[in-house]
């Protein structure tokens, strides 16, 4: 799914079309989907039309036994630097914004070599 080109609402369309075809594809009405997450069937068929809220939004992946694709759709980043550096007990460390000269100027390339 190529989303880049997509406008937001365009992206949150095919997101509840995709929840659509997941839940006939397990033969589920929206009421007994609506039941089994403890939602309401406005909600479902918002989530489905590109509405709603990410904890309706999980509970509905979640009876439909889809949560495994959040792990591909959001996929955990790790530890950032900042938080490496603490846990290793080292002090934090700041961009200073100045520009720092070299001790040897710097040849020009010839622009052929660019």
């Amino acid at each position: 799914m190529s989303v880049s080109g997509k406008s937001d609402q365009q992206i949150l369309q095919l997101l509840g079309e995709r929840l659509r075809r997941h839940r006939l594809r397990r033969d589920i009405t929206q009421e007994q989907l609506a039941e089994r997450a403890g939602l309401s069937v406005s909600t479902i068929k918002g989530l489905e039309s590109g509405r709603g809220r990410l904890d309706s939004l999980v509970a509905v992946l979640r009876e439909l036994q889809q949560l495994d694709g959040l792990e591909a759709f959001l996929p955990d980043p790790g530890i950032s630097p900042l938080q490496l550096a603490e846990r290793q007990g080292r002090p934090r460390q700041r961009a200073s914004g100045k520009v720092q000269k070299s001790a040897a100027p710097r040849k020009k390339k010839p622009e052929a070599d660019w």
